[in-house]
């Protein structure tokens, strides 16, 4: 070898040690950089209303749903508003529950980190603007590394809405690119109405897939659930990994209001309103019971089996004054539990700028 090409590959290393640095220097920079400005205006007011101020989701899997729910409440008489919302990173979508907030009112904000296009340390921010009683800022700083030899597919165990006491089943599958004997050790699942099974399906060239199997009880409660597993590898590093499970539990019938409210009213007074009933199929209401005024409440049943239900109740106020309450218990044919809602109303005498009267079916 000649001295020429000596000199070109010490200056080969030389540019290759050079750009490896400056590679290094700019991933360093970009993890350290700050997503918040240093010289930004704190508004103190606005931030207390937040029932947090950063997140970190940790280590996720590529293509996993990675969102985050951060709760609002005006702590404040005046009505506060939304008026914007931003990100300062593609990476990070977000989008609020509702813009205004009554006094006490609760919210939330939801924050999700797209882990399909991008990989690594991620940090963002999310910056919400008050407009209205006073103009305001929260700044709240966001990060996650997302894991580029796991990926989850689908990205959770969605279960949308389901009905009550059927056993619904979800799968996802765990793959991994790397170590040959990579392993899932646990799955942790802290709900006790899911049932969690893994299934390793395959395991060649430093690839291993599993099966994640999330099943829902037939005993879970109604309402909507929102929670985590976590899968436990036998990573040194970093053996967990997140799998958000959610969905919604509905009966087979349901009221769309809980409480229905007949207003005030003079003793002897009538006042109609209509209940909505919906079903997951075609139904009937046969009838009608309440406890304490069997008397005083009536309905008109529909006479037509339909999904949608609406039945007007009419109401003769009692005699006696003050506030009423009953439970209106609608049997559904071929059913055994009836379907609930309660009554409010209130008896006042005719200087008391009572209804006085019929109150027409809204």
């Amino acid at each position: 070898m000649g001295q020429g090409d000596g000199k070109m590959q010490i200056t080969r290393r030389v540019w290759t040690g050079m750009l490896l640095a400056a590679g290094l220097m700019g991933r360093v920079a970009q993890a350290q950089s700050p997503v918040v400005p240093d010289d930004r205006q704190r508004y103190p007011w606005a931030e207390k209303m937040f029932a947090e101020l950063e997140h970190d989701f940790g280590v996720v899997a590529r293509g996993s749903d990675t969102r985050h729910r951060i709760e609002i409440t005006n702590l404040y008489k005046e009505e506060v508003h939304i008026g914007q919302i931003t990100t300062t990173c593609g990476c990070t979508a977000v989008r609020p529950s509702q813009n205004v907030l009554a006094s006490n009112q609760k919210a939330f904000i939801e924050i999700t980190m797209d882990t399909r296009k991008f990989v690594n340390q991620k940090h963002s921010s999310v910056k919400v603007i008050f407009d209205k009683p006073l103009y305001g800022e929260v700044w709240i700083p966001i990060k996650a590394y997302i894991r580029n030899d796991v990926v989850l597919n689908p990205g959770s165990a969605e279960f949308g809405a389901v009905a009550r006491g059927n056993l619904t089943e979800r799968r996802l599958e765990v793959s991994y690119a790397g170590r040959a004997d990579w392993k899932v050790r646990e799955v942790v699942s802290k709900n006790p109405h899911l049932d969690v099974e893994l299934r390793e399906t395959s395991r060649a060239n430093n690839r291993v897939k599993y099966d994640l199997l999330v099943r829902l009880k037939p005993g879970a409660p109604t309402g909507e659930f929102r929670d985590q597993l976590t899968l436990l590898t036998d990573d040194e590093g970093n053996p967990q990994i997140p799998v958000l499970v959610e969905g919604r539990i509905e009966e087979d019938f349901q009221v769309t209001a809980d409480v229905v409210d007949f207003g005030t009213l003079t003793p002897g007074a009538k006042a109609t309103r209509n209940v909505v009933i919906k079903g997951r199929r075609p139904f009937k209401v046969a009838q009608l019971d309440c406890e304490k005024l069997p008397g005083a409440l009536e309905a008109r049943l529909p006479a037509a089996d339909k999904q949608v239900q609406i039945v007007p109740v009419s109401l003769t106020a009692p005699a006696t004054e003050g506030t009423h309450t009953e439970v209106l218990q609608f049997r559904i044919e071929g059913e055994t539990e009836p379907v609930n809602c309660k009554v409010f109303f209130k008896v006042a005498g005719a200087g008391n700028n009572a209804t006085v009267g019929s109150t027409p079916a809204k």
